[in-house]
């Protein structure tokens, strides 16, 4: 059995919680390990909040999150309508995330991050927080696409395993 659920959400500090709250909520009810519900919803917030805070102009006020639990994965993608990430920026790559299509701007490290920072934490959370991290340009139009995958770990007795 697998589950997957999209949403269309205004560019508003509001719509982080409503994405993160559905993705608990369908996670747990899944029956997944409380820590990786928890990774994967700090990871969404963020990427939810990038797509907020960067994701276009009056214009566009709209940005799409999409989840999926199929077997033991979940992939989400975030999909903003903002000025996409520059060409020719290519941060080194973790192992886990080699096949990035398109590179974003540089992914701050923990020493260009400083403790007091309020900004340049969330891709390098997406990327502690998750397994495998791609990020892109939308085709044929502005935008931004940043998709993670994480293992998904099972409570015993849980729902969604048993279906399959």
């Amino acid at each position: 059995m697998s589950i997957w659920w999209s949403l269309h959400l205004r560019r508003e500090a509001a719509s982080v919680p409503l994405a993160r709250r559905l993705l608990l909520g369908t996670m747990e009810t899944a029956g997944v390990d409380p820590d990786i519900c928890y990774d994967l919803s700090v990871a969404l917030s963020e990427a939810c909040a990038n797509a907020v805070e960067h994701g276009g102009d009056a214009a566009t006020e709209d940005y799409r999150v999409t989840a999926y639990i199929d077997g033991d994965t979940c992939r989400i993608e975030v999909t903003d309508s903002g000025p996409g990430f520059r060409a020719g920026t290519v941060p080194p790559a973790p192992p886990h995330t080699a096949d990035r299509a398109l590179a974003p701007a540089p992914v701050p490290t923990p020493a260009q991050a400083p403790v007091y920072a309020e900004e340049g934490r969330g891709l390098f959370l997406i990327e502690a927080l998750t397994d495998h991290v791609r990020y892109r340009n939308r085709t044929g139009r502005p935008g931004a696409v940043v998709s993670f995958d994480k293992i998904l770990k099972w409570r015993e007795g849980a729902a969604l395993p048993m279906a399959s």
